[in-house]
């Protein structure tokens, strides 16, 4: 009995020992794991890298040193081309900033986001699926500065860090961009937006990688003020003794080459404000490169920054314009333009983990912007994006992005600045205006890069124009979405199928159907022409109602010139939804005028107001008469 005693001790004295190398084992087991994690998850953070993303406010190709041009003081910028890939033939797919900044955003063709100054906002949908928000929920500290550019109240949603400010409007004077402190001091704009980057850096979480967002407003003028351009003192000196020589191009003959639409637009009012003196001509260019020297020194400032604590070899750089710009081209100022000098923006990614510099070739695009920073994240891009990742390009994985062809388009409607789209190869530039597409432009950039030339005009480019205009609709189509369809269901006096039915009333009535997706109309357009081939190129030469600003669907009344008995006419329609987000235009509906002694010819296709029964209840009755024979 004692032996069993002394065998069941030593047998609970084993198992208790045994429990205890158990336990012991479970506990290193799961403080290795958990090891384990923390060290992928600082691998992870170690070679995910940090990323700046600087955009300037007007700023265009050639305005920076490394392109040959003498007269800009850019040397931050250069180093950064100098050691980095820069692409010499970079665009924007929208030359405007409010639709250039929510493209950058959404990864979205304007024709898609549909987005620009007089929209309420950027669809919420394609915010919540913008690279901060994705950068975000994978990790990354984000922070913005500077213009925003766009519409929307959940700004703070999309940073982790934020301040959303512009040139203020309500200053007619240097005011404008002088209105914000650091401490005690007022500092320029371009300044502030540099401090602030400082203090990020400065202040950030080290235990996270970052995205910073810089939006400069210079060198954007300042519209209110007579001056126009205000840079800070330090560039006082810049061209102090320098004669800016006249704008290539800016002969009277090349204005008069220009569509109506642009020569009396708001292109030209702009250039009256800055350029139509030799004096405002030197004052305006002058600042604009002043202004863009001041932006260098504050990323000299900010690299500085990046060194001291450590962090410069794992932070890329992005550097990129939000459009191009006019410095008296054509005898125009401004930008919304297909011409490069509109499009063509300066491109610089910088990444110090690759030893290899490079001046690329590629079409490269402002779209392609997101995907590229979440591809450096290792983060996929979302599959309804139109942009393709230059991550390949930066590092020397390719030379060629699976792309000759690019659309480029402006659609904001206003009243003096025409609308336009095309299509750009590197050798080659198709462009048309939207309100009216028979106005065409062909440019042969590799024999004429500053597409003096229009050959459209010329008969032996004709199929090249056909050819050009067959990729426009193609491309045109392929970005957009449901939410750009035009109205449908169209009808005239209640007539469905109007091409067996003659219209009576001299004045018909046009209704249709919102697209789907539309919450609420706030505006329509309606366009009748006489010829088929005049209401394809957008042209209403019988009548063009502009913008309505009405939620009427029915019930419009014809406004335009006199309807001729037995003519046939052609007319659609397009519209402004709840956030003043313009449609494509609807398909077509065709109708012919008749007289009142005439019978309908209809098989039931059409349908009557109960209050215009009476007017209509003698042709329905002849036709039924004639229907029982």
């Amino acid at each position: 009995m004692l032996f069993i005693k002394t065998i069941t001790q030593e047998w609970k004295r084993n198992m208790k020992s045994a429990k205890l190398t158990k336990m012991r084992f479970n506990f290193l087991f799961l403080a290795l794991f958990i090891s384990l994690i923390a060290f992928s998850q600082n691998q992870k953070i170690e070679t995910q890298p940090n990323i700046i993303f600087i955009l300037t406010d007007d700023q265009r190709f050639d305005a920076l040193s490394y392109t040959g041009n003498k007269y800009i003081h850019t040397p931050e910028m250069d180093k950064l081309a100098k050691n980095g890939v820069y692409f010499k033939n970079a665009m924007v797919t929208s030359p405007i900033c409010s639709a250039s900044r929510a493209t950058i955003f959404t990864g979205l063709y304007e024709r898609s986001h549909r987005y620009s100054f007089s929209a309420s906002g950027v669809r919420k949908e394609y915010m919540d699926n913008s690279y901060p928000v994705i950068l975000k929920e994978n990790g990354y500290q984000t922070a913005f500065y500077g213009k925003y550019g766009i519409k929307n109240k959940e700004i703070q949603n999309k940073f982790d860090v934020y301040e959303s400010y512009d040139r203020n409007e309500k200053f007619k004077d240097k005011r404008g961009y002088y209105y914000k402190t650091i401490r005690n001091d007022t500092v320029h704009l371009t300044r502030y937006t540099g401090q602030k980057a400082i203090d990020f850096i400065e202040q950030r979480k080290s235990d996270k990688p970052f995205c910073l967002s810089l939006s400069f407003s210079a060198p954007h003028a300042h519209d209110p003020a007579e001056d126009q351009y205000f840079w800070q003192k330090k560039s006082d000196l810049l061209l102090k003794n320098i004669e800016i020589p006249a704008p290539k191009k800016g002969d009277q003959k090349y204005f008069d080459k220009l569509p109506k639409s642009v020569s009396e637009g708001f292109n030209r009012t702009r250039w009256y404000w800055r350029y139509d003196t030799p004096k405002k001509y030197q004052h305006s260019v002058k600042g604009y490169y002043r202004m863009i020297s001041g932006i260098d020194r504050e990323i000299k400032k900010i690299r500085d920054k990046l060194k001291e604590k450590k962090i410069n070899k794992n932070t890329i750089i992005i550097l990129m314009g939000d459009n191009g710009y006019f410095l008296g081209e054509r005898q125009l100022a401004g930008k919304w333009l297909m011409y490069d000098n509109s499009i063509r923006v300066p491109l610089i990614i910088y990444d110090p983990r690759q030893k290899k510099a490079v001046d690329s070739e590629v079409l490269a695009l402002n779209v392609d912007i997101p995907p590229t920073i979440l591809d450096f994240a290792g983060i996929k891009k979302p599959k309804t994006w139109h942009g393709k990742s230059l991550l390949p390009i930066v590092s020397n994985v390719e030379r060629k992005l699976d792309r000759d062809t690019v659309l480029i388009e402006h659609l904001w409607e206003v009243k003096h600045i025409p609308p336009s789209e095309g299509v750009r190869t590197k050798d080659w530039k198709y462009i048309r205006y939207v309100n009216d597409q028979s106005i065409e432009e062909l440019y042969h950039l590799k024999n004429d890069p500053e597409e003096k030339n229009n050959l459209a005009l010329d008969t032996k480019y004709t199929q090249k124009l056909k050819i050009f205009r067959k990729t426009c609709e193609s491309l045109t189509q392929k970005y957009s979405n449901q939410y750009s369809k035009g109205p449908k269901n169209l009808i005239v006096e209640y007539i469905k199928n109007t091409d067996k039915v003659k219209v009576i009333d001299p004045k018909p009535e046009f209704g249709w159907v919102v697209p789907k997706g539309v919450i609420s109309q706030s505006a329509y357009q309606i366009l009748v022409a006489s010829f088929l081939n005049k209401l394809n190129n957008n042209i209403g030469d019988v009548w063009n109602s502009g913008q309505v600003r009405s939620n009427a669907t029915d019930d419009i009344e014809y406004a335009g010139t006199e309807l001729k008995v037995g003519g046939k006419y052609f007319w659609k329609v397009r519209i402004w939804n709840e956030s003043n987000h313009l449609s494509e235009y609807s398909t077509y509906q065709a109708f012919e005028m008749g007289t009142a002694n005439k019978t309908i010819l209809t098989k039931n296709s059409f349908q009557i107001k109960a209050s215009q029964k009476s007017a209509w209840l003698p042709q329905v009755r002849m036709q039924m008469r004639q229907d029982s024979l």
